[in-house]
């Protein structure tokens, strides 16, 4: 390499670098404030994260202090002053609430509560459901057989989470309302369910023999243990 090309090459290197720390003092501050953000969004997220989990901690031992009473008023009173602090824990007290509210005689109070909490949109569906299928039994002694159809009908709809539960609460409505061949059908129908769970499905069968009905044991979704 000749002296002429060494120094082109020389003076090019050294354009190079006058372009970069140009560059760098120019730009270098979004570098920086790039590595600023990183850092200080996973600061927050750890810190929401501790919070959340100081939080969870907190709420989780003034349930268990509450529930350490041996008067289940004294346990309904001292769950429903707790303050939950998502939907998920909200709805989560409130069904634990209502049943020692029911425990302790309130059962007006608990299904007020229980409604509420079943037509409250924050909450998980699940939540919703189980809030509505508690309420219906609590009152199992007050509402007439038809209030308490509607009520499990709604819960029965396809694609619900409890509809197979709110089937066997129809059938047995349908059995003391004397309308045998239709509780049949219908426990028959649970049988044969591909999501009919194992005690469901137990529970289903005996009633079907203790109506004198014959189940359809071929068809069965479970096998019989």
């Amino acid at each position: 390499m000749s002296n002429t090309d060494s120094f082109i090459d020389e003076v090019t290197e050294e354009v190079r670098r006058d372009r970069l720390f140009g560059l760098l003092r120019r730009y270098g501050w979004i570098a920086v404030l790039a590595v600023v953000l990183i850092v200080g969004a996973a600061a927050v997220s750890e810190y929401r994260k501790a919070t959340a989990r100081t939080q969870a901690e907190g709420l989780g031992d003034a349930m268990l202090a509450a529930l350490s009473d041996p008067d289940a008023a004294k346990r309904a009173a001292g769950l429903a002053e707790l303050d939950a602090h998502s939907a998920g824990t909200r709805a989560a007290l409130a069904l634990l609430t209502a049943s020692e509210a029911v425990l302790a005689g309130d059962v007006d109070g608990a299904a007020a509560q229980l409604d509420a909490l079943a037509q409250d949109a924050a909450v998980p569906l699940i939540y919703r459901q189980i809030a509505g299928f508690k309420s219906a039994t609590a009152q199992a002694g007050s509402l007439s057989n038809a209030a308490l159809r509607d009520r499990f009908q709604d819960l029965s709809a396809p694609g619900a989470p409890l509809r197979l539960l709110a089937q066997e609460q129809l059938a047995l409505l349908e059995v003391a309302s004397g309308e045998t061949p239709a509780a049949i059908e219908r426990l028959q129908s649970i049988l044969t369910d591909a999501e009919v769970r194992a005690d469901l499905q137990q529970r289903a069968l005996q009633l079907i023999v203790a109506l004198g009905g014959v189940p359809e044991i071929e068809n069965m979704a479970q096998p019989i243990n």
